[in-house]
């Protein structure tokens, strides 16, 4: 099975694989950082959706720390992986200390990316959550709880890998999921990715940036082009 090359291009197959959000009303794509708002800004860019940031950091086991035993996200939300924890032997107080400093890196990030932005708010909205993989789900699994406390009227997960269990998983928690390609054996999110390089905040400050400038001229502009290249209509 082929690999992405990186997660701009990710963005780009997701996009083509979710026409029916195009123009979408009331409808906001949320990217998870850092490196699915890359993936995300892809496809707000050629679904013509508004494109924001949601907060969410995993709980990495200590001295292993890709395998998520539980993640955390903006509201207080914590999630933890049951599946994980019978697995391993951890102390509370090991989890407590992970959890601190991930709490403190989500206070930052949130003041990086938001600035003096308020705290979003997507009640009644449909919300399209994004991020570049799905692996164990602990992450987005934290990103749907919180997001639920909000109200939204919709929530629809869209990654461009995901493993097939997982994928199947959060079918029954959500009201659509797109998974681009769920291989088999999956081994990790960066396995599909030529380049999976770690993005860095200013690259998500950048996207948000564009981001907005692209809705501030959406609503002075009524024209749009067609991308010839993908079929797929743009900014």
């Amino acid at each position: 099975m082929w690999r992405f090359k990186n997660r701009e291009q990710a963005g780009q197959y997701l996009a083509a694989q979710m026409l029916q959000y195009a123009s979408a009303p009331s409808t906001i794509v949320l990217g998870l950082p850092r490196g699915g708002v890359v993936v995300a800004s892809e496809v707000a860019r050629k679904l013509r959706l508004p494109l924001d940031v949601f907060l969410v950091r995993k709980l990495g086991v200590p001295g292993y720390e890709e395998l998520a035993m539980g993640a955390i996200a903006s509201g207080g939300v914590r999630v933890m992986n049951e599946n994980v924890l019978r697995q391993i032997r951890i102390s509370d107080d090991a989890i407590e200390a992970v959890a601190g400093r991930e709490e403190q890196e989500l206070r930052r990030r949130e003041q990086a990316y938001r600035g003096n932005r308020p705290r979003l708010d997507v009640k009644n909205l449909a919300v399209i959550l994004v991020d570049d993989g799905l692996a164990t789900g602990a992450t987005m699994r934290a990103a749907v709880t919180a997001l639920r406390r909000q109200q939204p009227l919709r929530i629809i997960i869209a990654v461009p890998t995901a493993a097939p269990d997982t994928c199947n998983q959060f079918r029954a928690e959500v009201e659509d999921i797109i998974c681009g390609m769920t291989p088999t054996p999956f081994q990790a999110v960066g396995a599909w990715f030529k380049d999976f390089s770690q993005t860095t905040d200013e690259e998500v400050q950048q996207l948000l940036r564009t981001a907005q400038r692209a809705k501030e001229s959406r609503g002075r502009n009524c024209c749009i082009d067609k991308d010839s290249t993908s079929g797929l209509i743009t900014y």
